[in-house]
């Protein structure tokens, strides 16, 4: 099992704390402990826990369970969704039942058999992430899904996917949102605790490639001056996102393959390798399957970061979406640019709707955030839109009225 979350155990027996602490290790990303629960809301204020071990007497001499009852009333009461399973002796199993009917998650009995511990945190776990998957994605996601068939099956997929440590390969035409879909995969994964790193491949240069992502000691090269620390060390057990993969050169593939097959990176200017758990997310506009024909891009490195692939649709092929999104854009620039409330004429509907948004999402984005910014009064009209016309090829028109719009909206 790939190591996944954060695990904080309250319990005032050192021994226990040790004990719990080396048997999780293995399993989770990191592991805090507290010998008293005094400090326990402030730490819960600070951290991003995934589920809580409780303990359910603290008090030398007493052993009711009312302190681990008061606690978990506590925690639930500031963090209502945050999972807590109790520790208990085998005498308060009726506290402990108490317990489950008061907000806990699961109870342990001590002494406990190992693999029936780690078989209800997995449980407690997963069930933990199937509702964040809701409350993260719904109100508080960056990500706008539409209705179309295709966005609907790749946000299936991309649920499916995140939850895992797979490498993940985001490919999609300019400003289709492929950075925006990583954000969510990193959101809805175990590593969301830390934050997620983007790198510009085609903006690193050679030189500084591997002083960059891998670090460097001093004295490695010229003005190096001190050791850095670099992006994949700066972000172990996180997720990396490296953008525009496809224009990394092909002797710098073959340096970034062996980091991620020996999951470990080697400083510039020192030979000892240095361990490093992340999770690869990539991105490109380009055909990296052509790519590897015309000998442009390494098959190994290839397979290593497309585990999954993800392909976000470009916006001409789901114009049911156009509109909706229009007008988030309309109402973030409004208020950015203290505009009264603003409305498009059924005239600039079917324009927009017309225009073959080559430049994606973006595109529309840049075309309403001028349009906001020229427009007077509280309808948006046809002539606002700066609109432009991609040279020396086609345009698809796949609707011209809001009748066709109706017929391919899914």
């Amino acid at each position: 099992m790939a190591k996944q979350g954060t695990l904080l155990i309250i319990d005032d027996n050192k021994g226990v704390l040790t004990a719990v602490s080396i048997l999780l290790s293995n399993h989770y990303n990191r592991i805090l402990t507290l010998s008293s629960p005094v400090n326990l809301l402030s730490l819960l204020k600070e951290e991003k826990v995934d589920i809580v071990l409780l303990d359910m007497n603290f008090t030398a001499g007493i052993n009711t369970g009312n302190e681990g009852l008061y606690w978990l009333g506590e925690i639930k009461r500031s963090w209502p969704d945050l999972p807590v399973i109790l520790i208990t002796a085998y005498a308060d199993i009726d506290l402990a039942v108490k317990g489950i009917q008061e907000g806990a998650a699961d109870f342990i009995v001590k002494p406990w058999d190992n693999t029936l511990f780690l078989q209800k945190l997995e449980k407690v776990f997963q069930e933990r992430n199937k509702k964040r998957k809701i409350t993260d994605r719904t109100p508080h996601s960056s990500m706008f899904w539409g209705d179309s068939a295709a966005m609907k099956q790749l946000r299936s997929l991309t649920e499916k996917v995140a939850i895992t440590d797979a490498n993940v390969l985001i490919t999609g035409e300019n400003g289709t949102g492929k950075e925006m879909l990583a954000r969510e995969i990193h959101q809805l994964s175990a590593r969301s605790h830390k934050s997620m790193i983007t790198v510009d491949m085609g903006a690193v240069t050679e030189t500084l490639f591997e002083s960059e992502l891998f670090g460097h000691v001093k004295g490695s090269f010229t003005d190096a001056y001190s050791d850095s620390t670099g992006k994949f060390e700066a972000e172990n057990e996180s997720s990396i996102f490296l953008d525009e993969i496809g224009n990394l050169p092909w002797h710098l593939q073959a340096k970034l393959f062996t980091v991620i097959q020996q999951k470990s990176v080697v400083k510039v200017g020192n030979n000892l390798p240095l361990k490093v758990d992340i999770r690869l997310i990539c991105a490109t506009n380009r055909n990296l399957s052509e790519m590897l024909e015309k000998g442009e891009f390494r098959e190994d490195l290839l397979y290593r970061i497309n585990t999954i692939h993800l392909e976000i649709p470009p916006l001409r092929e789901r114009i049911g979406d156009i509109i909706p999104l229009a007008e988030i854009f309309i109402k973030r620039y409004a208020e950015k640019y203290d505009k009264p409330a603003l409305t498009l004429s059924k005239s600039a509907i079917e324009k927009l709707i017309r225009h073959p948004w080559y430049g994606n999402i973006r595109e529309l984005q840049h075309t309403l955030e001028k349009a906001v910014i020229l427009s007077d009064g509280t309808l948006l009209t046809p002539e606002l839109f700066q609109l432009t016309v991609k040279k020396g090829g086609s345009i698809i028109q796949r609707a011209t009225t809001l009748e066709d719009m109706e017929k391919h909206d899914p």
